[in-house]
């Protein structure tokens, strides 16, 4: 089954400015809806490297949903334990500026709870013959402790991604058993309780190994938008891996496809260095493109091989 990702599904309505973006100002631009979601753009991602993966997840019965379920399809997602719910889909509202970056969001998170029956049906041999475990580590505790579990039984590393920072400081004791931490200087800043965006790129390389170690993290990543990223693991090992220099459309997902690709790289037994080399040039891909447009690339590639 590939890497397997738990999360959720939400629907991207996004406004993009046609003339010179004034904050706090009507605006002429246009706007846009998509499927998103941390999740499920993290399975997509996997998946535009041709490794198949598997999302787990619930959408509404409606044409969206349908329509959810069918793009996955067609980038090579199994979407066999997707389950159907009354309003099931969450809703992402967000406003960009003129370099692409977002200035204001609002987003209504969905009930997963059904994804709790789906383990109970089908969550042994969904995570038996996965090669790992990709989870939203702000889902509801209990969710994530059932994930947790059965990751154990069957000796799978799972990564946590996050969504929402506020959420995943509290849940520390899962972030400690985690194969890998990723998230951005803001929220290593939540995360540490500290002002990260104070440090340059070799500053935070140079106390990150001390840090996580005193948080029992076993692995972080960094991310410093287009000064790239910083590693380090509980062993003290620490590096620096610079962003590719691209012409911006639009950041929506880099963070995703950055963690994508990380975890594909730990996961097919790729060093730290390697891996947040693959998580650039995927996030790199995203920026990069249109909406309509799906950047894809092979496993060999990066230097994977597999067997499928």
């Amino acid at each position: 089954m590939g890497i397997v990702v738990f999360g959720a599904v939400f629907v991207d309505i996004k406004g993009y400015p046609l003339a010179q973006y004034i904050p706090g100002g009507r605006n002429v631009g246009r706007v846009v809806q998509t499927h998103g979601g941390v999740s499920r753009n993290v399975a997509e991602d996997i998946a535009n490297v041709e490794l198949r993966p598997t999302f787990v997840s619930v959408v509404d019965d409606s044409g969206t949903g349908i329509d959810v379920i069918e793009k996955l399809k067609k980038h090579k997602v199994n979407t066999d334990y997707i389950a159907k719910a009354p309003d099931a889909l969450g809703t992402w509202l967000a406003v960009f500026d003129n370099n692409g970056d977002v200035t204001a969001s609002i987003s209504r998170r969905p009930d997963l709870s059904l994804i709790a029956e789906v383990l109970e049906k089908h969550g042994d041999e969904i995570i038996s013959q996965c090669d790992s475990v990709v989870v939203e580590i702000d889902m509801e505790h209990e969710l994530l402790q059932q994930i947790f579990a059965l990751a154990d039984k069957y000796h799978k590393e799972v990564y946590g991604v996050v969504s929402n920072m506020s959420i995943a400081v509290e849940r520390r004791d899962l972030l400690m058993k985690i194969g890998c931490f990723v998230c951005n200087q803001q929220e290593a800043g939540q995360f540490f309780s500290e002002d990260f965006t104070q440090y340059q790129a070799e500053e935070i390389r140079s106390f990150l190994p001390a840090k996580i170690k005193s948080a029992g993290i076993r692995r972080m990543v960094i991310t410093l938008g287009e000064w790239g990223a910083v590693y380090a693991d509980e062993n003290g090992e620490s590096g620096y891996v610079p962003a590719w220099k691209v012409d911006v459309i639009d950041t929506t997902g880099a963070g995703d496809a950055f963690f994508a690709g990380v975890t594909i790289g730990l996961t097919y037994g790729k060093s730290m260095e390697e891996a947040c080399a693959i998580g650039n040039r995927l996030a790199a891909s995203v920026i990069t493109t249109k909406e309509s447009v799906c950047p894809r690339f092979q496993p060999a590639e990066f230097g994977i091989e597999i067997d499928r």
